[in-house]
């Protein structure tokens, strides 16, 4: 006799709890895909204008400095964007920060088809560049920390990556599709236009996400928070994790009204308190050290190899970013199961003296100095992944996003430094001690990770916040 008080699916259908695993693992692939798909975008932004510098050069008149106005306006909108968006995440929440700096980018990017071809184009360039780059940086500091906080611990490193890869994919098929656009006659303002497609399809997809379950519990909002992880979180762990975020608030809040204080927001000047100057130190540290050489060297490539007896494309920059991108997919393949610090502490003593070896060996082959930059640049790559993953996992949730848009916004420092000194150095001190200058950098960078870089892998947010941050 069947007991009545069971209910059995009927054949070919699937149970209630199939069906709320299904929505589960589909919200979680829909948030890792406009995540990602940010990425692309930041790249493919970047990426895009190269192909039609030209007719942009002929049509508006440019001069170099007028160029470089252009071409520096994205950075400097990182520079703005990332800490000031981190802020507002921490403040506001991520899920209302996610869909307003993706609308920047959408407005953005339509304003480029109306840029005008008299004297105030360039300064209309300009600007729309400029904010084209605060919703780059905003990307970081939003997109990050909101993946973190909904990502399962054994798959977090992994998804966070993937973001690195998601950019050089975009950087590529920007040039792939500008370069096409190009040559088929295609007028340049609809060549770099051709962003709003992309960010209008990410502005629609991100239309409904919910809120983060961390960033409610920073708020006091606990019964938010774990209805929204029942609703969309399957990982027990990721589960298990933010019972543990309520559990430590909790204690907070009770030790707070024991001495009568109360639990600050987040404040830039929280991130150099005594809790948390080694989480802004390591992260912005690694960060700045790991990109400074490589955008000197890889926005020179065909420069500084030409000087050590190599040059040509293949050579230089698309041999150097080949070698790069493999480096970031091999880190992502490894991360969830080797650990974050063999990926980046070792990498980085590498490097260092990868480019001592070249800017002391005056007489070295050269196939041997090209074997030493490309070696550099797949190993400089991989531990570069770790910037996009340190970052949002260190950080306690509180903190999470100004944390990670401040350390964003230091590196732009470090790219813009290696960027434009580099041509400075190699004219006055030559190319030898410049080598030797970055290896300084890299040094930097190594001996900083080996005093301060924690193993996170496989482990929930609370436990790394709560370890690292004392």
């Amino acid at each position: 006799m069947t007991n009545p008080t069971r209910t059995t699916a009927p054949a070919g259908t699937s149970s209630p709890k199939e069906t709320d695993a299904k929505f589960k693992r589909r919200f979680m692939m829909r948030l890792v895909g406009v995540f990602i798909g940010g990425m692309f975008l930041d790249g493919y932004i970047l990426g895009i204008i190269g192909p039609v510098t030209g007719p942009m050069r002929s049509e508006l008149q440019l001069d170099a400095l007028s160029l470089g106005l252009i071409a520096a306006g994205p950075l400097a909108g990182i520079f703005v964007g990332s800490p000031l968006a981190g802020w507002a995440t921490d403040k506001f929440g991520r899920k209302p920060m996610f869909l307003v700096d993706m609308g920047l980018f959408l407005a953005a990017s339509a304003a480029q088809f109306f840029v005008t071809s008299g004297d105030g184009a360039v300064i209309q360039l300009a600007i729309i560049r400029f904010f084209m780059g605060v919703a780059i940086g905003g990307e970081y500091s939003i997109g990050g920390p909101l993946l973190s906080e909904f990502s399962p611990p054994k798959l977090r490193g992994r998804l966070l990556g993937l973001t690195l890869i998601a950019w050089y994919v975009g950087f590529m098929v920007a040039f792939i599709v500008g370069t096409a656009l190009h040559d088929s006659g295609t007028p340049w303002r609809i060549v770099i236009g051709t962003s709003t497609i992309i960010a209008f399809v990410l502005f629609i997809a991100r239309l409904g996400l919910p809120e983060s379950p961390s960033w409610l519990i920073t708020k006091g909002r606990r019964e938010e928070a774990l209805a929204i992880t029942r609703k969309y979180v399957e990982s027990p762990e990721m589960q298990d994790s933010i019972t543990e975020e309520i559990n430590l608030r909790v204690i907070q809040e009770a030790q707070a009204a024991k001495n009568k204080t109360e639990i600050k927001g987040a404040s830039f000047g929280m991130l150099f308190s005594r809790q948390n100057w080694r989480t802004t130190l390591f992260t912005s540290g690694f960060w700045f050290c790991a990109v400074t050489p490589y955008f000197a060297i890889a926005t020179f490539a065909d420069d500084v190899l030409h000087q050590f007896g190599f040059g040509g494309g293949w050579a230089g920059g698309v041999g150097l970013s080949a070698l790069a991108a493999a480096g970031v997919v091999t880190t992502v393949l490894l991360i969830d199961k080797l650990g974050r610090r063999v990926l980046t502490v070792p990498g980085q003593w590498l490097c260092a003296g990868i480019l001592l070896v070249i800017g002391v060996w005056a007489d070295a082959p050269a196939i041997l100095v090209l074997a030493l930059f490309l070696a550099f640049s797949f190993f400089n790559a991989g531990y570069t992944t770790m910037t996009q993953v340190y970052p949002a996992e260190v950080f306690p949730g509180h903190l999470r996003g100004i944390g990670m848009g401040f350390a964003a916004a230091f590196s732009r420092v470090g790219a813009a430094l290696g960027t434009f000194a580099l041509p400075w150095a190699i004219s006055n001190i030559g190319m030898g001690a410049s080598m030797v200058v970055a290896a300084g950098v890299a040094l930097l960078g190594a001996i900083l990770s080996q005093w301060l870089a924690p193993e996170t892998k496989g482990r929930t947010l609370a436990e790394i916040s709560s370890d690292f941050s004392h």
